[in-house]
Order: C-alpha cells, then sequence, then structure tokens
C-alpha cells in the first residue's frame, strides 16, 4: 500500500486537486486499486496523483468525475491546475506553463523590456526581427505574448519584480513612438498593487547580471524553477543548486536598483528628453 502523505490543498492549484482526488475516493470507499479500475489507469498513476507527484491527464479528472458524480468539479480543478499554454513555441511550451501558475515571477531584463510587460508594438518589432519568422508565425507570437501577460488580470496575480537595466530605456527598438508607447506603460505597470519596476542604472555597473536575462518563478516564496535566455532558444532550469546562484545574483542586481519611485522618474525623464 502507498504511503499516506497529507497535501496542503492551499499550496497549490495541484496540490488542491491531488487533495480533492483522495478526498473524494475516500468518501466513496474505494481503494487506490478499484479507483484505477474503474477509470482505467493503472493503480500507481492514481497513488502518484494523490501525493502530487504525477500530472494526470484531462482524461484521468474526466473519468475520476464520473466515478464519483461529480459535474466537472475535478476537470475544473485540473484546468486550474495545469492550464493550457498559450501558442508559444515548443522550446517556451514547459515554462509558459509554470509562468502562468507561479506565484511569484522575479525578472531580470539586462537587453529588452521583459515580455510579460511589452506593448504589443514593442513585441512585434523584436519579434519581427527573429531570423526566417513568416507574418503568420509573427502574428502567432505576438498573440502569444499578449495572452501570456493575462496572469496580471487574474484576481490573484502573481507579484512581478522586473529589473531593467537602464539601457533599455535608450534602445530604439521601433522608433520614437513605439519607445514612448513601451515606456508609458511600464510607468503604467508600476502602478499595479502587484508590479514593482526598478531600474539598474548605467553607474550600478552590474556586471554580474550583464552575462543574460533570466526569471525565477516562486511558488508561495519558494523559487523552484528559472528560465534562462541564451540562444538559440534559452532554456528552462530545476536544479536546485543553479536556482540557488540565480536567485543570489537577483539579489546582488536589486541592491544596485534605484527604489520604484526613483526608477519611474528615470523613465519618465528618458520619455520627456528622448521619446517625445
Amino acid at each position: 500500500m502507498t504511503k499516506m502523505i497529507d497535501i496542503d490543498p492551499e499550496e497549490s492549484p495541484r496540490a488542491r486537486f491531488a487533495y480533492e482526488v483522495r478526498r473524494h475516493r475516500l468518501a466513496a470507499k474505494l481503494t487506490q486499486k478499484q479507483l484505477a479500475r474503474r477509470i482505467g489507469f493503472s493503480t500507481s498513476a492514481v497513488a502518484m496523483v494523490e501525493t502530487n507527484r504525477f500530472r494526470p491527464s484531462e482524461r484521468f479528472a474526466e473519468q475520476c468525475d464520473q466515478v464519483f458524480a461529480l459535474d466537472g468539479v475535478l476537470a475544473g480543478l485540473h484546468a486550474d491546475a495545469w492550464p493550457p499554454p498559450p501558442p508559444v513555441p515548443a522550446h517556451f511550451r514547459d515554462w509558459a506553463i509554470e509562468e502562468q501558475r507561479a506565484t511569484a515571477l522575479r525578472f531580470w531584463a539586462p537587453l529588452l523590456v521583459p515580455g510579460i510587460l511589452q506593448t504589443e508594438s514593442y513585441a512585434r518589432q523584436v519579434l519581427s526581427r527573429l531570423p526566417g519568422i513568416t507574418g503568420e508565425e509573427l502574428e502567432v507570437r505576438v498573440l502569444a505574448r499578449m495572452q501570456r501577460q493575462a496572469i496580471l488580470s487574474r484576481d490573484s496575480p502573481p507579484v512581478v519584480t522586473a529589473l531593467i537595466d537602464e539601457g533599455i530605456l535608450h534602445r530604439p527598438v521601433g522608433g520614437a513612438l513605439v519607445m514612448r508607447e513601451q515606456l508609458e506603460h511600464l510607468l503604467e505597470m508600476a502602478r499595479h498593487p502587484k508590479v514593482t519596476v526598478q531600474i539598474v542604472p548605467y553607474s550600478a555597473e552590474a556586471l554580474s547580471g550583464l552575462n543574460g536575462a533570466y526569471t525565477i518563478a516562486e511558488m508561495r516564496g519558494n523559487p523552484y524553477t528559472v528560465r534562462v535566455e541564451s540562444q538559440p532558444s534559452g532554456r528552462t532550469v530545476t536544479d536546485r543548486g543553479t536556482i540557488a546562484d540565480l536567485v543570489n545574483c537577483f539579489d546582488a542586481v536589486r541592491a544596485d536598483a534605484y527604489p520604484q519611485h526613483l526608477s519611474c522618474q528615470l523613465i519618465e525623464e528618458v520619455v520627456k528628453q528622448k521619446w517625445t
């Protein structure tokens, strides 16, 4: 028999799904083996789902709903725990899922505005420069980037901290109109109750961070995965040691960043002096 593991349903949507499957199974007075037979899955699959060690399919949730006579309850919880990713490239798909379920995101951006803070015009200009991209592919990529930003409009959006190098404010992506719109959008996002925008000034010489951009995803204060941007397509990191090193690097860069009110003043100055 699989050892029972206590699951905190408030920990995450995935924990909630695991908790509810076990709760309904026990209420129905079924063993894991009996439930497995009724839904057409293995006993080990049921056990791993109930201990939050296995990502179940939509069919698993739907079959459990049938067995427990629930009206799509588990299917709904499954959609919350594993929402379909935006139509992003294959190499970005796993990260897109993690980005949607994280309770906090920390961005270090030394070259470009982070994707979820980009305007459509800025995103289109950036993506249009990808070698070989077609017009149709461009529209799909832009749409996906805009859809990713929906996480900031949720009832419980993630806490976002964006460290942005000062050079980004001056890089002429798309010209004056695009840059003015983008920087004004950053100012607007800085007023969001869950978003902090901090500029890392030239004078900081944040050299340790100039090796590349990355984003740290956290779940209830625990950094658990990082997206590291690199050529040609970046990578998602889950190694605990590497994550710890990147968290330390982020904290070092943030120590040199302006606080948000001074960062917004600098953005406003650049808009007036350079992009108006």
